[in-house]
């Protein structure tokens, strides 16, 4: 496997080694020990799976406190542009994110450390998008930001009349709240 180094620390992204023949592939999606030589020494508990269509936007998302989760991204179908933007307190990049094109065909994956919020659009006909955490969901620990929030910026490569989102997505908060937040701790 080869990590790549983000320009945010901790986001890594991973690079299976594909081996192919007449038969179809065949790669290592996960190996720990890889995975802790490489600085990502996380235990995963729970793995999740959705399937969307395109234009399809799920984000920006995490749980807070305790209940925060690392994760380990990948498409089994399909492309989308995965987002994770960093939200840890006094990080000197608050509010950056990194985007980054997984599909079933490059196999590519993304490590997003705790303290990040997270997201993806569908830019195929459909996706089938898996993860792994190394939290157990908690709903009341959840929290979101806008997808649109002019602050972080991002281009999520859709139309902005092909956009679907969730109407919790639509009431999400901006990234100024999360600093209100911080301030009142």
């Amino acid at each position: 496997m080869n990590f790549i180094k983000t320009d945010i620390d901790g986001v890594i992204i991973v690079e299976p080694r594909v081996f192919e023949d007449a038969r179809g592939y065949f790669f290592e999606s996960y190996n720990e020990d890889e995975f802790v030589k490489n600085g990502i020494t996380n235990k995963f508990v729970q793995d999740n799976q959705s399937k969307s269509s395109f234009g399809v936007i799920r984000g920006l998302h995490c749980q807070l406190g305790e209940h925060a989760q690392a994760k380990l991204v990948r498409v089994l179908e399909g492309k989308v542009l995965d987002v994770a933007v960093d939200v840890r307190r006094n990080s000197p990049t608050f509010g950056k994110h990194v985007a980054v094109e997984l599909s079933a065909e490059n196999k590519r994956q993304l490590f997003i450390p705790r303290g990040f919020l997270h997201g993806f659009s569908v830019l195929s006909d459909t996706a089938v998008f898996a993860y792994k955490c190394d939290n157990l969901y908690c709903k009341d620990s959840e929290f979101g930001i806008r997808y649109d929030d002019p602050e972080i910026g991002i281009d999520w490569k859709i139309p902005l009349d092909k956009v679907i989102t969730s109407e919790k997505d639509n009431l999400a908060h901006k990234l100024k709240d999360i600093l209100d937040m911080y301030e009142k701790e």
